[in-house]
């Protein structure tokens, strides 16, 4: 792969990744690696080294672009020639495969937030394969997703209780009556504004 081929699936996938749905700009780019960098590159630099017009980087330039995308500095130069990738260790290609596999089913799953998060997750784990045989054993298992579906449900309801930080507690008066505490008309609007979010 050559080093401008690199450059465009690193914006491909920083894209992916911070939730734009498509590839990042050269001129996002730029602006993203000054924004949290403090380094500064110009769009027609950038569109020089994908091209191939320059087929080298600076060092300096070198680092910058590791740095935000945060890959080994020597990833950033053309492969070698006659360089496969089926010379890595098997494992580690594997798991490359997979990542870019699910980056790219998540692009074409974009209108569905829910499964291109899901999908992003699982690509951004160390351990990619063992997420998808982990996936396997459960969906093999009799009643394993159903009761983990379950179990996830009731989990994420009271973590949206705890965060919300109201508690409905059920107090009893000295009339007998049943009150709440802390939900008076102010933390009734407290709590819809937080299930508005």
């Amino acid at each position: 792969m050559k080093l401008g081929e690199k450059i465009k699936y690193l914006r491909e996938v920083e894209g992916s990744l911070r939730g734009m749905s498509r590839a990042m700009s050269q001129q996002e780019l730029t602006r993203a690696i000054d924004a949290e960098t403090g380094s500064k590159l110009s769009q027609s630099y950038l569109s020089q080294i994908e091209s191939g017009a320059r087929p080298h980087l600076t060092n300096t330039t070198r680092q910058i672009l590791a740095t935000f995308f945060k890959v080994h500095p020597g990833y950033l130069v053309d492969d070698p020639e006659g360089y496969h990738p089926e010379l890595m260790s098997e494992v580690r290609g594997l798991e490359d495969k997979l990542d870019e596999w699910l980056v790219s089913g998540a692009e074409r799953f974009r209108r569905d937030p829910e499964l291109k998060s899901a999908l992003l997750t699982v690509a951004k784990h160390e351990r990619t394969r063992e997420c998808l045989l982990l996936l396997e054993s459960i969906l093999e298992t009799p009643g394993l997703m159903a009761r983990l579906t379950e179990v996830l449900r009731k989990q994420g309801t009271e973590n949206r209780d705890q965060r919300s930080g109201i508690r409905d507690q059920g107090i009893t008066g000295k009339d007998g009556k049943a009150r709440t505490r802390g939900l008076g008309t102010q933390g009734l609007g407290f709590r819809a504004k937080m299930r508005s979010r």
